[in-house]
């Protein structure tokens, strides 16, 4: 019941935070230094809230640590600040590998072509149950918060793409007014990166996010969170709609 899951929720909230939890996060986490306290403190209760109710595991031998979960749910737990949140609903597992992992995929060409073999990926996100990460790759860039890559931030959009909209970017729209808004935005700058990738040319976003809009979506939460200036510099409008849908402005925060 509804009720109940929040009751449980705010006791958990009201733990105290483990001592190395806390240094985990302040040695391990810059994006978490540079918040103010009541953010801070916010994002510790997420922490708890979040590993109590997700299972992780440890894929080709790895043995998950504290310090994994902390740095993989801290950062998770960035995208929820300030927003009403049920805690990624229809994720249960995180599933972490050393290092990059192959998957079979299926590629869709143009010409209504097929093609189907292994990839080697740095993360995952599957409609329901899980999150695949590569661990050195969430250790990688949750040290380099200015690279605008940030494997945990991206499959993380996903999932609140997945989880409050159709897996279109619909969960961005909290009315008809911001729907087309985010629309019209979201088209512009995704048609100016397809155009960029398809012509060779040069762009501030990783050429990924031309893969469709879910994927711009991710690619564009990583630039937002990690180079907020750039991405308010080059791209206003793209930079506007995140900052009201995530509740955050990065610029000020990191200008502090």
């Amino acid at each position: 019941m509804f009720w109940l899951k929040n009751w449980r929720r705010n006791r958990i909230a009201a733990r105290k935070f483990p001592d190395e939890w806390l240094q985990i996060l302040e040695r391990n986490v810059p994006l978490y230094n540079r918040l103010p306290p009541r953010d801070k403190a916010e994002l510790r209760r997420h922490i708890l809230v979040f590993i109590a109710e997700k299972r992780f595991e440890g894929c080709g031998g790895l043995e998950i640590t504290d310090e994994m979960k902390v740095i993989i749910a801290a950062q998770a737990c960035i995208l929820l600040l300030h927003r009403q949140t049920d805690y990624y609903p229809g994720l249960s597992s995180i599933l972490v590998y050393p290092h990059a992992f192959i998957a079979h995929r299926a590629e869709y060409l143009p010409g209504g072509i097929v093609a189907e073999g292994p990839q080697v990926l740095l993360g995952e996100s599957h409609r329901q149950g899980a999150v695949v990460l590569s661990w050195d790759d969430v250790r990688h860039a949750s040290a380099d918060v200015h690279d605008g890559h940030n494997v945990v931030f991206h499959e993380f959009a996903h999932q609140i793409d997945i989880a409050e909209g159709r897996g279109d970017n619909s969960s961005v729209l909290k009315s008809d007014s911001s729907y087309i808004a985010w629309a019209r935005v979201l088209q512009k700058d995704y048609e100016r990166l397809k155009q960029a990738a398809q012509q060779n040319r040069p762009a501030f976003l990783d050429k990924y996010g031309a893969t469709d809009p879910a994927e711009f979506f991710a690619v564009a939460t990583e630039f937002f969170f990690e180079k907020p200036g750039e991405l308010k510099q080059l791209h206003p409008d793209l930079y506007n709609e995140l900052k009201r849908f995530y509740h955050q402005d990065p610029v000020n925060i990191q200008s502090s």
